[in-house]
C-alpha cells in the first residue's frame, strides 16, 4: 500500500473504524480486526457462480490453520514456518521467499521460525516476529532483510518468543510475547524504520506497580506469572490507543501459590500507542487455573445503543461469552453480574466470575453435557471446575473459543464467531508446575462428542441470531469467519470445504471442496477490478472469483471415527504406570502417573500372550470392558497375562480406577511358510 493510500485509510478508519478497505491490510482485515470486507461484487445473488481462479504453488511447509495473510501493493504476505512468502495476488505466483531459520522443525518450524499467525506491513516493509524473540523487517518488493532486533527483556529475565502477528500503527510496530513456560507476557513497540525499542509493557506487574497487589507478596510468583500475548492487537488512531488481550496465569492449572486476581492475565488492555502506558483494563477471568486465555483477537466496532453510536471493543471469552466494552473507558456496554462458580479453597479460586446479563453463550456448559452419554468412570464438571489432585476422573467442557478470529459486519451488526464444543479430561498433580496433563484422547469415545460451532451474535443484544453445529471433532473445527458487504459469511472447515452463508440467517448458499484437510480463515481482496475470496489450505493459497473455472477436488479421506486416538505401539508388555516428562518452569519436571497405561494402545498378533506389569504403588486389576477376561488383582511388582487368540480390538480398564482405559489391537497371525506356499500353488 502506498503512503498516500495508508493516510486515506486512516482517515476513513477514524470515521467508521469497522469498515475495511478494498485490500486486506492486516491479518484481521483492518486495524480494527473486524475481518470485514467492504467489497460487494460477490453477493448473495451471484455467489453460486463463484469458482476457483488460481491455486498457488506450495508456499512452504504446510501453514497451520491459524495463518492469516496480509495484502499490499498487489502482493500477499504470509508465514509458512520457517519461511516468509510473498505471492502475486493476480496469478498466485511466488514472488519471493525469505527463510528465517534452518531445518524444518516441528509443527511451527525450528527455533527462529516466523510467528504462526502472520505479518504486518507499513512504510514499504514487512514486519515479522520470530519464535526466538527477534523481530525483523523485510523489503516488501524483494524480501531483502532491512533490520533485525532481539527484543528479549533488557533486565535479562527469560522472555517468551513471538506467536502472533505484529501491529503497525503510526510509525511504530508492536508485538506480544508468549509466556506459558513461566515467563511474563510482554508487549514491545519499536520504531518501524530502525527497530529501535520505544516502549515495553509487562502483563504481570512488578512489586509496587499498579496491579501488583493482586499477586502474593511473600513469593516470586509474579516473575513467572504468564499473561501471554498470543494475538495481534488493534489500533484506534483517533484515541491513540492500542488494544490487546492477554492469556492465562501460570502455572496453568495450579493457583495455590498465587492467591489473588492475578492482573493483568485474561484481560483486555488499552495502551497509549506512543508510550505503552496502561490506559484501562478489563479482566474477563480472575485467578485463572483453567488455561482460559482470551484466545481470539479483539475487534473494534461502533455499537448502537439507544439509537446512539459508541466506540466499542469486543472480546470473546473462551467459554463462549462475548464481552463488549466502551473502548474509551473500558466499561462494559451492558450490565455485568457476578455469578458464583465452583470453588477450590486449596487453589485459592475466585468465588465469582463476571457474566454479561442476558447474554447467550455459544458453547454448552454442564447442563447440556448432563444429557449426553459420558464414558464410564468419569464425573462431569462445569466451566470453572478446578482440576484437582483429589478427583483425577473429572471431564469438563472445553474452553473452545480460541485461535479462530471472529468477524463483525456493520450492516447486520452481527459478530460471526467460531469455536469447538467438547469435553476434556481435567487433570493436575501435586506439582503445580507440571503442565502437560491433557490426555483427553485416552478417554474412549470422548473425541466423538466434539463438534464445531459457527454462530452469529447480535451486538445490540448479545443474543444468538443463528448457529451452525458442524460434526466431526477436529475436522469440524471452523477456522475463523470472513464477513463481506455482499451479505455473505465465508468459513473454511477442517474437512477441506470452503462455505458461504447468508449473513442474515445462516443459510448455506455455496461450497467448494479443496481436497485437503484443514484450512485457514478466508479473506478477500480486489485485483484487476474483480473481487476475490481466498484461503490457505495445505500450504497452497486458493483464490476464488466469479466465473472461476478450476474444478473442485475430491474430498480428502476422512479419518475413521474410533474410540481411541493417538500412537500405537507394537508390544506385548504393558505397564500400569507411566513416567511423564514435562518442560516446566525450571527445566524438566517428572511424574510417575498411575492413571495411564504405558503404552495405552498396544498392537500384537493373534495368539500372543500380553502381560501387564504393576510398576506402581497401587493395586490394579485389569478387566475387559465387556467383562470377558481379567488379570485378577495385581499388587506392586505383580505380572498378569492374557492370551489373545482372535483378531479384533479390545478395550480394557482398571477395576479400581475405572477411568483408566487401554486398548489392545490384535491383528491376524502371519501364515506359516508351508501354509503360504500351499495358498500360492494349490493342492
Amino acid at each position: 500500500m502506498k503512503r498516500i493510500v495508508a493516510v486515506a485509510f486512516v482517515v476513513m478508519l477514524v470515521a467508521v473504524p469497522v469498515v475495511a478497505a478494498t485490500q486486506w491490510s492486516t491479518v484481521g482485515g483492518d486495524t480494527g480486526n473486524t475481518r470485514y470486507s467492504s467489497l460487494a461484487q460477490i453477493n448473495t445473488q451471484n455467489v453460486t457462480k463463484l469458482g476457483a481462479a488460481w491455486v498457488s504453488e506450495k508456499v512452504g511447509p504446510s501453514p497451520t490453520y491459524r495463518v492469516m495473510p496480509v495484502i499490499d501493493n498487489g502482493l500477499m504476505f504470509l508465514t509458512a514456518p520457517p519461511l516468509v512468502c510473498a505471492v502475486d495476488i493476480a496469478t498466485g505466483r511466488i514472488v519471493w521467499r525469505y527463510r528465517t531459520a534452518t531445518g524444518e522443525g516441528g509443527q511451527f518450524g525450528p527455533p527462529g521460525s516466523p510467528a504462526r499467525e502472520g505479518v504486518a506491513v507499513g512504510e514499504g516493509l514487512v514486519f515479522v516476529g520470530l519464535s526466538d524473540t527477534n523481530l525483523i523487517a523485510l523489503r516488501e518488493n524483494t524480501g531483502e532483510l532491512v533490520w533485525k532486533v532481539y527484543l528479549g527483556a533488557p533486565s535479562g529475565e527469560t522472555t517468551g518468543g513471538f506467536s502472533g502477528a505484529p501491529l503497525y500503527s503510526d510509525g511504530l510496530v508492536s508485538i506480544g510475547t508468549n509466556a506459558d513456560f513461566g515467563y511474563r507476557g510482554q508487549i514491545v513497540a519499536v520504531d518501524a524504520k530502525t527497530g529501535r525499542e520505544v516502549w515495553r509493557w509487562f502483563a504481570i506487574p512488578a512489586p509496587g506497580e499498579p496491579g501488583s497487589e493482586t499477586w502474593p507478596k511473600n513469593n516470586h510468583a509474579w516473575k513467572h506469572g504468564g499473561g501471554a500475548v498470543w494475538l495481534v492487537g488493534t489500533y484506534d488512531a483517533e484515541l491513540g490507543l492500542d488494544f490487546y488481550v492477554t492469556g492465562n496465569a501460570v502455572p496453568q492449572y495450579g493457583g495455590e501459590n498465587r492467591p489473588g486476581d492475578n492482573l493483568y492475565t485474561d484481560c483486555v488492555v488499552a495502551l497509549d500507542s506512543k508510550t505503552g502506558k496502561l490506559h484501562w483494563y478489563y479482566q474477563l477471568v480472575r485467578h485463572d487455573i483453567w488455561e482460559a486465555d482470551i484466545a481470539e483477537a479483539p475487534a473494534l466496532f461502533d455499537a448502537q445503543i439507544n439509537g446512539r453510536s459508541r466506540k466499542a471493543i469486543a472480546a470473546m471469552r473462551t467459554d463462549g461469552y462475548l464481552f463488549m466494552l466502551d473502548r474509551v473507558t473500558g466499561k462494559p456496554l451492558g450490565r455485568i453480574e457476578e455469578r458464583r462458580v465452583p470453588e477450590d479453597t486449596f487453589q485459592k479460586t475466585a468465588t465469582t466470575q463476571p457474566y454479561p446479563v442476558g447474554a447467550d453463550h455459544v458453547l454448552p456448559d454442564c447442563d447440556y453435557w448432563k444429557t449426553q452419554s459420558l464414558p464410564e468412570g468419569f464425573e462431569l464438571g462445569c466451566f470453572f471446575t478446578a482440576a484437582s489432585t483429589e478427583k483425577p476422573n473429572v471431564v469438563a467442557p472445553v474452553y473452545g473459543m480460541r485461535g479462530t478470529p471472529m468477524a463483525f459486519d456493520p450492516q447486520t451488526q452481527f459478530f460471526y464467531v467460531t469455536g469447538q464444543a467438547g469435553l476434556q479430561w481435567l487433570r493436575r498433580v501435586e506439582d503445580p508446575d507440571f503442565y502437560s496433563l491433557s490426555f483427553s484422547e485416552r478417554v474412549p469415545g470422548l473425541n466423538k462428542l466434539s463438534w464445531g460451532v459457527l454462530a452469529a451474535l447480535d451486538s445490540r443484544t448479545d443474543k444468538i441470531v443463528w448457529k451452525k453445529e458442524i460434526p466431526g471433532g477436529s475436522l469440524g473445527r471452523p477456522s475463523g469467519a470472513l464477513a463481506t458487504a455482499g451479505g455473505l459469511v465465508f468459513q473454511m472447515f477442517g474437512d477441506g470445504s470452503l462455505q458461504a452463508y447468508d449473513a442474515s440467517n445462516g443459510s448455506l448458499l455455496w461450497q467448494f471442496q479443496t481436497g485437503t484437510i484443514g484450512g485457514s480463515a478466508p479473506f478477500s481482496f480486489e485485483s484487476g477490478g474483480e473481487q476475490y475470496i481466498a484461503t490457505v489450505v495445505g500450504g497452497n493459497v486458493w483464490a476464488f472469483k466469479l466465473g472461476g473455472t478450476l474444478p473442485a477436488r475430491p474430498a480428502p479421506p476422512v479419518p475413521p471415527e474410533v474410540d481411541f486416538v493417538g500412537p500405537i505401539t507394537d508390544t506385548a508388555n504393558i505397564e500400569t504406570t507411566t513416567l511423564m516428562r514435562d518442560m516446566g518452569l525450571t527445566g524438566s519436571h517428572y511424574l510417575s502417573d498411575e492413571y495411564q497405561f504405558n503404552p495405552y494402545r498396544a498392537r500384537v498378533k493373534a495368539g500372543t500372550r500380553v502381560s501387564w506389569r504393576n510398576n506402581g504403588t497401587l493395586t490394579h486389576t485389569i478387566v475387559a470392558v465387556d467383562g470377558s477376561w481379567t488379570t485378577g488383582p495385581l499388587e506392586p511388582l505383580d505380572i498378569g497375562t492374557v492370551t489373545f487368540d482372535k483378531p479384533g480390538t479390545f478395550t480394557y480398564r482398571c477395576k479400581e480406577y475405572p477411568w483408566v482405559y487401554g486398548q489392545i489391537i490384535v491383528e491376524p497371525a502371519p501364515e506359516k511358510e508351508g501354509q503360504n506356499q500351499l495358498s500360492k500353488t494349490g493342492p
